[in-house]
């Protein structure tokens, strides 16, 4: 460690494989929106398993910022407004701080993504295309109740673009202001010039178990979809 560098451990290796996983999803299903042949035979179908597997990945988040490790966890990273738009008001000024975890903005930022892929993929389930593919949970609800909530995918199809878009926008703007994001997401590791506001957040040590038991809850409802008996 250099003594004008302060190096450390922020993203657990389960936070790190979730991102990446969830980034490939999210790209696969908008392509599937996009095409109808080659690659794939059927993109509805690998569309929709996209999806599944992003409602795996979610549960295992959800399940993981509440019981992971200290950084993961969304009591590290969520703020109130006032904190909130000090922050947003000290980076218009580039006098913000360094947060290990992620910052204010940013934390905020993350729970509207979750929230939006989330409603986009569960809403998934209860539609149908009429021809090639019935959601596992088509006509739960009537008919009726899955024609609006198709026009209601839609809609958030493009919010969902808006927020991937304003994240890659955060992403390049911290990075030009000195914040290693992209290899921390990588690495694990994040370095800093000065020491991190929260740095005092609590270590909960290892949580193996915990991790063992979210996987196997999102495989299991992963699963489940995958091979549900249409």
């Amino acid at each position: 460690m250099q003594s004008s560098q302060h190096q450390l451990a922020v993203w657990d290796v389960f936070v790190r494989v979730f991102h990446w996983f969830l980034l490939v999803a999210v790209a696969v299903s908008f392509y599937t929106t996009k095409t109808s042949g080659a690659p794939f035979l059927f993109p509805v179908d690998v569309h929709a398993q996209a999806g599944y597997i992003i409602i795996g990945l979610l549960v295992f988040r959800t399940i993981w910022g509440v019981v992971g490790a200290s950084y993961a966890r969304f009591s590290t990273f969520l703020y109130d407004p006032k904190v909130t738009a000090a922050y947003a008001k000290a980076l218009l000024q580039r006098r913000a701080p360094h947060y290990a975890s992620h910052n204010p903005l940013g934390g905020w930022m993350v729970v509207l993504l979750l929230a939006s892929l989330g409603f986009q993929a569960i809403s998934g389930l209860f539609m149908s295309d009429d021809i090639f593919f019935q959601g596992p949970l088509y006509g739960l609800f009537g008919r009726e109740f899955s024609r609006e909530i198709a026009s209601l995918h839609a809609l958030n199809s493009d919010l969902l673009l808006i927020l991937i878009a304003l994240h890659m926008l955060g992403v390049v703007v911290h990075t030009l202001l000195g914040e290693g994001i992209v290899p921390a997401m990588l690495t694990g590791t994040k370095r800093f010039s000065s020491l991190p506001v929260d740095i005092s957040a609590s270590h909960h040590g290892s949580r193996k178990r915990y991790a063992l038991g979210a996987l196997l809850i999102a495989a299991g409802i992963c699963g489940w979809l995958w091979f549900y008996p249409y």
